[in-house]
C-alpha cells in the first residue's frame, strides 16, 4: 500500500470573458470552460483523451480518476448516454466546484466519489470498459497514480475488452509509460497533440482492435479527422 500525503491545493476560479478556468497555485491550467458552449473541450488534451471512442465506440461503464473542471466528465456524459460514469476525484475542494463548471448532479448514470484513485483500482469489483486516468494536483502528477503496482491494478480493473487513457505530463513520462507497458504487456498506442505537452498513453486489454494494429500514419491521420486536431503516434 502506498503512503499517503497531504497534496491538497486550493483550486483558483476566476472568469475571463467568456472563458472560467480552474488553476492551482503554480499557475497551472487544469480544466477550462466556455461560458458559452459549457461542453466544448477547450483544451486540445481532453479532446485526444476522447480519440478511446475511435477504439471503443459503445462502453457500458466509464471510470474516470481526476475531475477538474469536468470537461471530459461532461463530454462523456453527452456523448456516450447509455454508459454508466464514475469520477474519483481526491481534492474535496475540487469536487465543490463543480456547479460552477455545470457538471451534471449525480443520477443514476453518473456518480462523482471522493476518494484516492489508486484505492478505487486496488479494490472495486467492477469491470469498466473504458479508464481515463487524469490525476494531476499543485505539484504535478499525483505518484500513486503513476506507481507499476496502480498500472497493475488497472489492468485487473479493465473489464476483458477494456481499454486504459492516460494524460501524462512531467519530467517523469518515460517511467510511467514503462511501467504501462509492463502492466499492459506492450499493447499501448501514444498520441501527442501538435500544441502541447501531454502525451495521452492508450492501453489495450482483451483482443486486438483494427484501431490497435494500424500503421502509425495512417492511425495518425485517422484519430486527426475524428478528434479534430493534429495528433503524432508513436
Amino acid at each position: 500500500m502506498h503512503k499517503k500525503t497531504s497534496r491538497h491545493s486550493h483550486p483558483r476560479i476566476y472568469q475571463d470573458g467568456d472563458c472560467i478556468s480552474l488553476e492551482f497555485a503554480n499557475g497551472e491550467i487544469q480544466s477550462q470552460m466556455l461560458m458559452s458552449d459549457p461542453n466544448h473541450l477547450v483544451l486540445t488534451y481532453t479532446r485526444a483523451m476522447m480519440a478511446f471512442s475511435f477504439f471503443h465506440q459503445k462502453p457500458e461503464r466509464i471510470a474516470i480518476i481526476g475531475l477538474g473542471g469536468g470537461s471530459v466528465v461532461k463530454w462523456c456524459y453527452q456523448n456516450h448516454p447509455d454508459a454508466g460514469i464514475t469520477v474519483i476525484e481526491i481534492n474535496p475542494d475540487v469536487i465543490s466546484s463543480r456547479e460552477q463548471f455545470l457538471i451534471p448532479p449525480d443520477d443514476h448514470r453518473l456518480r462523482v466519489i471522493e476518494g484516492d484513485g489508486a484505492d478505487y483500482v486496488a479494490n472495486t469489483k467492477d469491470r469498466t470498459e473504458v479508464l481515463l486516468v487524469d490525476g494531476f494536483d499543485a505539484y504535478g502528477q499525483s505518484p500513486q497514480l503513476c506507481s507499476p503496482a496502480f498500472y497493475k491494478n488497472c489492468y485487473r480493473a479493465l473489464a476483458p475488452d477494456g481499454l486504459m487513457v492516460v494524460n501524462l505530463c512531467g519530467p517523469e513520462d518515460q517511467g510511467s509509460i514503462d511501467n504501462i507497458r509492463n502492466a499492459f504487456h506492450g499493447r499501448t498506442v501514444i498520441a501527442i497533440p501538435d500544441d502541447g505537452e501531454n502525451q495521452l498513453v492508450f492501453a489495450f486489454k482483451g483482443k486486438r482492435s483494427q484501431g490497435e494494429i494500424l500503421p502509425a500514419e495512417e492511425l495518425s491521420e485517422k484519430l486527426r479527422d475524428y478528434v479534430l486536431i493534429p495528433v503524432q503516434i508513436q
